[in-house]
């Protein structure tokens, strides 16, 4: 019986080390995030505001169309929802308008689980709603959730 899947290893590693784009303006937040994505085997790139996240992704001063080598591999973009300057919301409308990053599965975390607000992200294009603050448990479902959406 083969143990390391030498064969495979190359597929292995794609499917487990997804990319995941943090975005949240409270550090403390961003760090615990960073933490358990990484606890995960995910790499993460972490951004203070939805304007770093869009300077990141490449669709920074409106370049809707355009896409820089960055935001070619971010697997999951996971944004909290209430931000100076620019929502969770507006960043996940922003990237839903965006043609080359409408497909990539936004998450929204906040602490305030307004039903409404739940309701208006997961109809903007979010793919999930999570309460803050994140668990192990979120991430591990993240995680099954990020294949089945087909990254």
């Amino acid at each position: 019986m083969e143990v390391d899947g030498s064969s495979t290893k190359g597929l292995l590693n794609h499917i487990e080390k997804p990319h995941v784009l943090a975005v949240d303006d409270n550090l403390t937040d961003l760090k615990l995030v960073e933490t358990l994505l990484k606890n995960s085997s995910c790499k993460v790139t972490t951004a203070e505001n939805g304007l770093m996240a869009l300077e990141y992704l490449g669709l920074g001063n409106d370049k809707q169309g355009s896409l820089n080598d960055n935001g070619s591999k971010v697997n999951l973009i996971i944004t909290d929802y209430c931000m100076p300057g620019m929502t969770g919301y507006e960043l996940l409308k922003k990237i839903k308008e965006s043609s080359v990053m409408k497909n990539v599965p936004v998450v929204i975390m906040s602490s305030e689980n307004t039903p409404t607000r739940i309701n208006k992200c997961l109809e903007e294009g979010a793919h999930m709603f999570i309460p803050k603050p994140l668990k192990y448990s979120d991430v591990k479902k993240l995680r099954c959730q990020l294949m089945q959406w087909g990254n």
